[in-house]
């Protein structure tokens, strides 16, 4: 009774995939169902916990890699740099006025060198309060849209994200792919994505990854293509249909 369910379940397969197969071995291309992706997705937190100041970007924004998406309350670590340049200052006159005396020889090199190594540490001490400082501005990592936003002024963050941004450009559409087609979808290997309406839409793309593991409940495994999305036209979610092209 179980040999007799495998052969229906083989039957089975082979009827949905069989067409699939037959237009590529008898036609230019092969096509398949796909979902258009973003290339990357990321959770942005703090580096260091704080309070929020100000989230300066809301959810649909477009942001560049770099760009400022929010800050926290910094009126300590403001007042620190600020000590500490005071300090610098202080210790570039001290030592200007002190090499007068060293050339006219009324202090040793000893005191000299100790001016200066004390100059240094106070340069020392204010890059390390302008790090911490800047540890309080939040930067996108990437360019992307901001997906969500969960952290609003005024509240403590320490671990948990602020809000998540994705990355459009480019795009990644994921196929599941036949395990009989194998042999026959490549690394570099030219496709035709068609978006689902009403965006529609004929684009060109390679396939970039192709899995060497077959999943073995459905009978397939992944291909990832890259999608160029310069302008942003595209979404991420999006079904769509692949052709892969035999030349």
């Amino acid at each position: 009774m179980i040999v007799r369910y495998k052969k229906i379940l083989v039957y089975f397969i082979l009827f949905l995939f069989l067409p699939a197969l037959v237009s590529f071995a008898d036609s230019e291309f092969v096509e398949i169902d796909g979902i258009i992706e973003p290339s990357e997705v990321v959770n942005v937190s703090s580096q260091v916990p704080g309070i929020l100041d100000e989230i300066t970007v809301e959810r649909g924004d477009r942001i560049r890699k770099g760009q400022v998406l929010a800050r926290l309350k910094s009126g300590v670590e403001t007042a620190a740099v600020n000590l500490a340049g005071a300090r610098v200052e202080f210790g570039k006159r001290k030592l200007e006025r002190n090499k007068e005396l060293y050339d006219k020889q009324l202090i040793s090199v000893h005191d000299k060198d100790e001016l200066e190594t004390e100059l240094k540490i106070m340069e020392l001490q204010l890059q390390e309060e302008l790090e911490r400082l800047t540890l309080r501005t939040i930067r996108s990592p990437i360019s992307g849209i901001v997906v969500e936003r969960t952290g609003s002024p005024g509240e403590y963050i320490g671990d948990d994200s602020i809000m998540t941004i994705a990355e459009i450009n480019p795009l990644y559409v994921e196929v599941n792919v036949p395990v009989e087609l194998i042999n026959l979808i490549k690394k570099n290997m030219l496709a035709e994505v068609r978006p689902e309406s009403p965006v529609g839409g004929v684009y060109k793309v390679r396939a970039v990854i192709v899995d060497q593991i077959v999943d073995a409940a459905s009978g397939t495994f992944g291909v990832r293509l890259k999608l160029s999305n310069p302008s942003y036209k595209l979404s991420a979610g999006l079904k769509c249909k692949v052709r892969f092209l035999k030349k």
